[in-house]
Order: C-alpha cells, then sequence, then structure tokens
C-alpha cells in the first residue's frame, strides 16, 4: 500500500460548512486516505454517525482501520454515484454530504497506479484497480477519432488530433504500456514550450476522466445527493478542473433557481420554491495553503442546502 500523504484540500472550510450540527448522519462520498472524514469525526457528538464511499481498494482498507478506531463510522466500497441506493436500503437521509473530487496525493504519487507522467509506471489510471478496462487497454483498443474527441472534451488539448495520430501510428509498432513512454510520446508530438504545464498533463487528465467515468460519476452523484439529503441537509462539493466545476456550477444553479410554469397552471406553493439554495460564494485555497500544498491551487469549492 502506497504511504505517500495525502493532503486535503480545503480542509477546515469543508467540515465547517458541511456541519450545521455535530448529530445526525454524514457521508464522505470521496473517503480517500480519511483527511476530510476524520475531521468530520471530530466534531460530530458522540452518537453521530460518518459513513464514507470510495472505489478505490487501497483507500477502502484505511477506512476499515477508522472504522475499527471509531463505531460512528464505516466505509462503503461503492462509487458516491451508489450513495443514495446505499442510504434508501438504510431507510435514512444525510445531514450533509461532502464529495472531494478529483484524484489522491497517493494515488498520484504511486507510480504503479499509473497516473503520474512524472514517474514511470503501468498505463493503469483505475480508481478501482478490481474492476474496468486500464488506460493502456483503453489506447491499444479505442479509434483515432475517440480518442482525439476525448482528449479534446476532457484535457481541452488543442493538439489532440495530432497526438491521437502519433499514438495510433506507435502502438501499431508497439502497445503502449508505461507512463513515461506516453509522456514522452507527447512530449516529441506537440510544439515546445507552448505553455508552463507538462504537454503530457491534460492528455493523462482526459485519459483519467475517460476510464473512470469521471464526469458520468459526477452527473449521478450529485442526483443521488438530491435524493440522499434530508431538508436542511448541505452539500459540498470541491471539484479540481473547470469541467466538474461547471457541472457543479450549473447543477446548483438550475435547482436553485424557482420552477417556471405557464400562466394558469395551478402549482402548490412547494412546487414554486426551488429544492436547493446556494450557500455563500465558490470558495478557493488561501495563501497560507497553497503555499504548503500547490495540488491546491486549482480547488474551487461550492456548496448548496436542500430546501425541502
Amino acid at each position: 500500500m502506497s504511504q505517500s500523504v495525502h493532503y486535503s484540500v480545503l480542509l477546515e472550510e469543508s467540515v465547517e460548512l458541511l456541519l450545521k450540527t455535530d448529530k445526525g448522519l454524514y457521508v464522505d462520498g470521496t473517503f480517500g486516505r480519511g483527511g476530510h472524514s476524520r475531521l468530520i469525526l471530530s466534531r460530530l457528538a458522540g452518537d453521530a454517525h460518518l459513513i464514507g464511499f470510495d472505489k478505490d481498494p487501497e483507500a477502502v482498507a484505511v477506512g476499515k482501520q477508522l472504522a475499527a478506531e471509531d463505531s460512528r463510522f464505516e466505509i462503503c466500497h461503492r462509487s458516491f454515484c451508489e450513495l443514495d441506493a446505499e442510504l434508501a436500503q438504510r431507510n435514512q437521509q444525510a445531514d450533509g454530504i461532502l464529495l472531494d473530487l478529483g484524484v489522491s496525493s497517493p494515488q498520484l504519487d504511486e507510480a504503479e497506479r499509473g497516473f503520474s507522467f512524472m514517474r514511470d509506471g503501468p498505463l493503469d489510471m483505475r480508481m478501482n484497480t478490481e474492476a474496468g478496462i486500464s488506460a493502456a487497454q483503453w489506447l491499444a483498443q479505442t479509434s483515432e477519432q475517440d480518442m482525439a474527441r476525448v482528449f479534446k472534451e476532457y484535457g481541452e488539448e488543442r493538439f489532440a488530433r495530432r497526438i491521437a495520430k502519433k499514438i495510433i501510428e506507435r502502438r501499431e509498432q508497439k502497445a503502449l504500456t508505461r507512463t513515461l513512454e506516453l509522456a514522452e510520446l507527447i512530449e516529441g508530438t506537440v510544439p515546445k514550450h507552448i505553455e508552463k504545464k507538462h504537454p503530457a498533463t491534460r492528455v493523462f487528465q482526459a485519459i483519467r476522466i475517460e476510464i473512470n467515468r469521471e464526469l458520468e460519476d459526477l452527473k449521478l452523484a450529485l442526483d443521488a445527493s438530491m435524493k440522499a439529503l434530508k431538508p436542511g441537509g448541505r452539500l459540498v462539493v470541491i471539484s479540481f478542473h473547470s469541467l466538474e466545476d461547471r457541472l457543479v456550477k450549473r447543477y446548483f444553479k438550475k435547482f436553485s433557481q424557482s420552477q417556471d410554469f405557464p400562466p394558469g397552471v395551478p402549482v402548490t406553493h412547494d412546487q414554486l420554491k426551488a429544492p436547493l439554495k446556494i450557500v455563500g460564494k465558490a470558495i478557493k485555497a488561501g495563501e497560507h495553503e497553497l503555499g504548503e500544498n500547490v495540488r491546491s491551487r486549482s480547488a474551487i469549492m461550492r456548496v448548496a442546502e436542500r430546501c425541502f
């Protein structure tokens, strides 16, 4: 298991906005290495309960250790998009739900997970190493057209078609199986000094989002959270790139606006109200946190409250 330390982004701010009271049932939809969960537990009463969700078997193992230490906590080896089904089985609703999106530091820092273009390892990139296809398998079977589309849509990569074409040419000679192989291929394909980021950044992000169904799962998780939250319960979402944040922002906006009915249609007072209320403005990491953890620079946190 990876020994890398995970820095929980916007830790104090997220937990403070999540907890309106120290009682009830809370959900950490992306347990990771438990940074948010531990702080939540430290602020909950003795009869409160916290359920963590994660697809990553390594994260689940850490969660089981925490559950052994604190009976108020339990871990579920499920995607956060299934949290409504889990709570429905228990006939429960949540007083607060936290979703910390993206990749954890241990996943990035462990070469064997294949997320990093800076460390040589197998091209895997799966959040759940026990299911789905790896990045290497995806690269081996995906058409040039679909590959370019993914790089463009999920990585916002301007040289998507050129990179896809080069990958197809390479795989006809030899399969791409290592992270540094792919990173070096991309670096040799795009123009030099085009931007400050490593040239492989966007493509690695795009592949990771695609094979883990990250945006699809996020859409489902937002719907699941709406179903699972009690009236007055809060949903806190921390995102790390513009595609995620745009999706969350639009979702919150859509459900915080009153329903628009044609004149003369009979509606109840509740139907005129919006189901969500946006809490405050979007929050970013402060100077102190940025100084401690450079990965927090792209984090944006949005909070909404269930009205009814």
